[in-house]
């Protein structure tokens, strides 16, 4: 019982949140370690990719601790299934800013200056619409209060509303700076332009992720 009490505190929310608040870790660093990439400073690259790992990792444990502890006699206001889920799309999230950081400790590549403005902009947009989606769970305490329902419900809806505006907008400039990094393509090696290609899926999944959970929460909402 101690151990119950300990993981979910004065809240029902509380290790999803705390959970959600070591992803918000992971994504924070990534602008730090692609222009770390974009300056060729591989020594920095690796530290911030050991640093989202082990936020990645301290994720892990609060998740794990959450499966292990979330028994039938534990009581919640919504659906353990559903709770679950919302968990798993949120430990992805930061699985793939742990790709991220990885891959570009792969191999010393370079990227076409022509481009490094797109990457910025579409990293810079996908961590919105996790800034958005992180803020949703932020609110969850404030659902509970009012039995889901009421204005915060409204509120909450609204807010996976512009998650999913926000979404689609992502997914526009996801399509023109691919075309663009397949116009560099020439100028750089076959392994370093698949590995871009690559990242760049990875930092696009943010947004697609972020957006799913907004929708995992708003599907708890009608299900009330």
């Amino acid at each position: 019982m101690h151990a119950l009490l300990n993981l979910f505190g004065k809240s029902p929310f509380a290790p999803l949140q705390k959970h959600m608040g070591k992803v918000k870790e992971c994504v924070d660093k990534l602008p730090d370690v692609i222009e770390a990439a974009f300056k060729q400073d591989w020594q920095k690259v690796e530290e911030i990719s050991d640093a989202i790992s082990r936020s990645e990792y301290e994720a892990d444990k609060i998740k794990n601790d959450i499966r292990n502890h979330l028994t039938s006699s534990v009581f919640l206001p919504i659906d353990r299934g559903q709770l679950l889920e919302i968990l798993t799309t949120q430990d992805t999230l930061a699985d793939r800013a742990e790709d991220i950081g990885v891959m570009l400790t792969y191999k010393e590549i370079t990227l076409p200056d022509s481009l490094k403005d797109d990457f910025r902009e579409l990293l810079a947009k996908n961590i919105a619409v996790f800034q958005e989606a992180y803020l949703i769970i932020r609110e969850m305490d404030e659902l509970l209060e009012t039995s889901f329902g009421g204005i915060e419900a409204k509120k909450v809806a609204e807010m996976g509303n512009k998650v999913s505006e926000h979404e689609h907008e992502v997914d526009n400039l996801q399509k023109k700076v691919i075309k663009a990094l397949y116009k560099e393509e020439d100028k750089m090696s076959f392994g370093t332009f698949l590995l871009w290609q690559k990242i760049l899926s990875a930092i696009s999944a943010l947004s697609n992720l972020s957006e799913k959970l907004a929708l995992l929460v708003r599907r708890t909402l009608e299900s009330r």
